[in-house]
């Protein structure tokens, strides 16, 4: 980890950085789709991304979390189900479930009958892992990347 930091403080951090596998600003560019149901909201009430959607949780910080666990969000039985089981958001839970989010579940929880709720999916594995990365340098981890580059 301190390798990593050391790494990113010797080379910078900008908006078209690589940040886990994928790219912040083609993930910024990628979050145009999800704004419709979410937003990014930090814990000062600083809305970071998005519009204001509340149709999907607030996805700030949702790197490192358990899954089903933004209070004040109303999620599926088998999301939280998810979340009970150990579910938190990596890059490769991530990656599965916004591409798949029913199929994901099913495999996770081995319940045929598990399903998401969201039902829009990211068609390519590229995007996903931008959106991972856009998502993840506006989170409280990026933000903790940015202060160990200043």
């Amino acid at each position: 980890m301190k390798a990593t930091l050391a790494t990113l403080a010797i080379l910078g951090v900008s908006s078209t950085a690589a940040f886990a596998d994928g790219h912040i600003a083609a993930g910024e560019k990628a979050f145009s789709q999800c704004q419709t149901c979410h937003v990014v909201v930090d814990d000062d009430g600083n809305t970071l991304a998005g519009r204001n959607a509340k149709t999907g949780p607030n996805l700030y910080g949702i790197v490192g979390r358990t899954a089903g666990t933004v209070e004040g969000f109303r999620y599926g039985d088998d999301l939280v189900a998810a979340g009970e089981k150990g579910l938190v958001w990596d890059e490769e839970t991530f990656l599965a479930y916004v591409q798949n989010p029913s199929a994901f579940l099913k495999e996770y929880l081995e319940d045929n009958s598990a399903r998401g709720r969201m039902s829009f999916r990211v068609r390519k594995e590229e995007d996903a892992a931008n959106l991972y990365a856009y998502l993840m340098s506006i989170g409280p981890e990026g933000e903790a990347v940015g202060e160990a580059t200043n």
